[in-house]
């Protein structure tokens, strides 16, 4: 076998069935989402659905978004997926937007609008600042660091809520936009869009509301009776929403929608350069190359579900949410944080001798990917209609974690629970993140090395491989 370090390409090529079925016994080793023992990273319709979607994908595998001129077609799905989305969440004939690859690039470009627009309105602004609720998905930190914005995280409430008041104090001549989510990842509440609006336009600047999450779910929900405190463009100081197609909207990854309550705002997203010698260069998004298939088969989704779907789709997927919350709630020791309105949300526990992190791995040797959280130590869930397949084995798999961990609390300083506890209670913050950073390092060097957790591996690995919260979902 040859070394990692001298893998090359095969002199001559592989068989092709073969190599599916190399590719196929690989696949095996990841997550069973098509199982339902996932509550993250995919959002599974049905199998028919998702078939539907690969043949849509697949006639346009080979399309390239990045020349609207040369691929008419993608453009006309682009312009119509935004016009549908507009409409969903409220806009009007003035609403624009463009297509991304996913909620990260959405947040990104929202970011790198934002700081733009100042630029041109306020350019006396040399150190541009966002206020973030401290619940705010890690993009916009990961957005300022690439465009140089600083994010300024306020508080929460003991809702769980981005508290309006520190918003307020945290606003300074620097800033250029406040954020809103709806819901928050880590959370699943709503934070007060109204309010935050409210305080934007006193301020004249705009506000951002990531929906990433629901941005294909909550309008569904109010419209099912669930009640809901407007968060789209119908609250007058929303300028911009972040909307993932491939969330709730149930298309293929990478599908997400970035819109502005006008082109005043937009044309500071695009790039153009008329002095390169290959020529004029216009996009409207960070990548070049825009793969065409995942803006063909957002288009097939939204067709293809139509409002009943979604809605048939939403009810299913709050009923079983609301199954998960009654039983977790109902199982001493755990508590579902906040209220949350959707079925995104996060349980903790309540006694100080039930190790939340013990509860999670002993889920994880049950079968179940769990994704895990800090401040305060939690486990978060994602519902999907098929997880209402698996609600009542969930719910007895949890009730016996949560018994045995009861009754042997030693099982805490054993497998990653210490090491869960040891990240979460680090002051040093640096160190955890030196020790993130050595691990991408070794995932994404020569080696390529993902370490074994079942093996004798140093913690810090061990524990970021496992943390759910390493890889948030976008």
């Amino acid at each position: 076998m040859q070394n990692m370090n001298t893998l090359m390409i095969p002199e001559e090529g592989v068989d092709k069935a073969l190599l599916l079925e190399q590719m196929r016994a690989r696949r095996e080793e990841d997550i069973n989402w098509h199982g339902h023992r996932a509550f993250s990273l995919v959002f599974h319709q049905n199998d028919a659905h998702a078939e539907f979607l690969k043949e849509a994908h697949g006639l346009f595998f080979e399309g390239n978004g990045l020349n609207p001129l040369a691929f008419k077609s993608l453009k006309q799905f682009e312009h119509e997926v935004v016009r549908m989305t507009a409409a969903l969440l409220h806009g009007n004939e003035r609403t624009v937007g463009a297509m991304t690859s996913g909620g990260t690039e959405s947040i990104l470009l929202a970011v790198k609008t934002y700081r733009d627009h100042a630029r041109a309105h306020r350019p006396w602004i040399r150190n541009p600042e966002m206020v973030v609720p401290a619940s705010a998905h890690v993009a916009f930190d990961k957005a300022g660091s690439y465009f140089d914005v600083r994010m300024v995280h306020a508080p929460l409430d003991g809702d769980l809520r981005v508290n309006v008041d520190s918003m307020r104090r945290l606003i300074t001549p620097n800033t250029i936009a406040l954020v809103g989510s709806a819901p928050c990842y880590p959370f699943g509440v709503v934070d007060d869009i109204e309010a935050l609006s409210d305080l934007a336009r006193a301020k004249g600047i705009g506000l951002h509301v990531d929906a990433c999450v629901g941005g294909f779910l909550l309008p569904w929900i109010e419209r099912l009776g669930y009640p809901l405190p407007p968060f789209d463009f119908r609250v007058p100081g929303v300028t911009s929403i972040s909307a993932d197609l491939h969330k709730y909207g149930y298309a293929a990854k990478g599908a997400s929608v970035i819109l502005y309550r006008g082109m005043d705002y937009l044309r500071h997203q695009f790039f153009v350069q008329v002095d390169w010698p290959g020529g004029v260069y216009a996009s409207p998004s960070i990548p070049g190359t825009r793969p065409g298939g995942a803006i063909a088969a957002a288009w097939a989704a939204l067709m293809a579900m139509g409002e009943n779907g979604y809605l048939q789709s939403a009810a299913t997927t709050m009923e079983t949410a609301a199954r998960f919350i009654s039983g977790i709630n109902d199982i001493p020791g755990l508590r579902v944080l906040g209220t949350p309105p959707a079925s995104v949300f996060a349980f903790t526990t309540t006694e100080a001798r039930l190790d939340c992190y013990a509860v999670a791995d002993l889920l994880a040797l049950r079968g179940w990917h769990v994704d895990r959280q800090q401040r305060p130590p939690a486990i978060h869930l994602m519902i999907n209609p098929g997880h209402q397949q698996v609600v009542d084995q969930y719910l007895e798999d949890l009730r016996q974690a949560v018994d045995q961990v009861r009754r042997h609390p030693e099982i805490a300083q054993s497998g990653s629970a210490p090491a869960y506890g040891l990240l979460a209670g680090v002051p040093a913050r640096r160190l955890v993140a030196k020790n993130v950073l050595r691990m991408m390092e070794s995932m994404y060097g020569p080696q390529g090395q993902t370490p074994n957790l079942s093996g004798p591996v140093p913690w810090p690995a061990r524990l970021l491989l496992r943390l759910g919260g390493l890889f948030r979902e976008r």
